[in-house]
C-alpha cells in the first residue's frame, strides 16, 4: 500500500471531489461528513501485488461499518485508460480479490453469486458489496476521477435505508442531481432486483447482451473462467 506523498495527494483529491457541491451522490457526502469513509491507496489496478493489501484493507473495513460507510481504493496506475480498458482491469481486480477471499465459497446471504442474476452483488468475506468504478476517462462526470478507483459500499446500508423508508427519496434526489450535472440520468441505473448491478459497476454504458467476466467459486466454476 502506498504511504508516500502520492497517497496524501490522492486522498485529499478524492475528498475534494466528493465534497464538491455539484457531486451528486448524497451517500458519499454523508460518509465524509460523518468521517466514516476509509481511503487506501495502492500501486496498480488489477495486479496481484495490490490484491493482498486490498483484501487486508477490506477485512479491516468489515469491522468498522456505520450508517454511511465506504471503502475507497485508489490506484496510482494506470491513469490514462479508455472505458473498455478500465472495465477489463476493474473486473480483473474483482476476480483476483475473489480468488484471495478466504470465504469465497460462502457468498453473502440474500444476494446472488451469478453476475447475470438480477439479485447479484459482489461478495467479500461473506459480505455483499456494491462496487463503483471511477477513472479519468469515464463518460460520466460523477465517475471521472484522475486516478483509477474502486468504491466498496456495504449492501446492508441500502437495506437499512429501505427499511427506514428513506431510500426512495434519497435515490430520486441523487438521480436528479446527476441529471443536473450531466444533462442525463445514468442509463445503467436500475433498482436492485430489476437488472444485475454488475452492469453499473465500471461506469461504462454496456451493451444489451453484455456479460460480466466473472464466475464465483460458490457456483462451482473457477472465478477466472469467463
Amino acid at each position: 500500500m502506498k504511504t508516500n506523498q502520492f497517497a496524501l495527494q490522492a486522498a485529499a483529491a478524492f475528498r475534494e471531489f466528493v465534497l464538491d457541491p455539484n457531486f451528486p451522490c448524497l451517500g458519499a457526502k454523508a460518509a465524509f461528513n460523518s468521517d466514516s469513509q476509509t481511503i487506501r491507496v495502492f500501486e496498480e489496478l488489477g495486479s496481484v501485488e495490490s490484491t493482498a493489501e486490498l483484501a487486508a484493507g477490506l477485512n479491516d473495513f468489515r469491522g468498522a461499518i456505520g450508517d454511511y460507510s465506504s471503502f475507497i481504493a485508489i490506484f496510482e496506475r494506470p491513469r490514462n485508460t479508455t472505458e473498455i480498458e478500465f472495465e477489463r482491469l476493474f473486473w480483473q481486480q474483482l476476480r483476483l480479490l475473489h480468488a484471495h477471499d478466504a470465504d469465497s465459497k460462502s457468498w453473502a446471504p440474500n444476494v446472488a453469486s451469478d453476475p447475470a442474476d438480477p439479485h447479484f452483488s459482489f461478495s467479500f468475506g461473506g459480505q455483499a458489496l456494491y462496487v463503483i468504478g471511477m477513472h479519468a476517462g469515464s463518460s460520466r462526470a460523477a465517475r471521472r476521477f484522475p486516478w483509477p478507483a474502486m468504491i466498496f459500499n456495504p449492501h446492508e446500508q441500502f437495506e437499512r435505508l429501505r427499511a427506514d423508508g428513506k431510500w426512495k427519496h434519497m435515490q430520486e434526489t441523487i438521480r436528479e442531481r446527476d441529471r443536473q450535472l450531466q444533462g442525463t440520468i445514468n442509463p445503467m441505473l436500475s433498482d436492485f432486483g430489476e437488472q444485475s448491478e454488475a452492469r453499473q459497476y465500471s461506469g461504462r454504458v454496456v451493451e444489451e447482451d453484455w456479460r460480466a467476466p466473472f464466475k464465483a467459486a460458490s457456483s462451482g466454476r473457477c472465478p477466472f473462467a469467463h
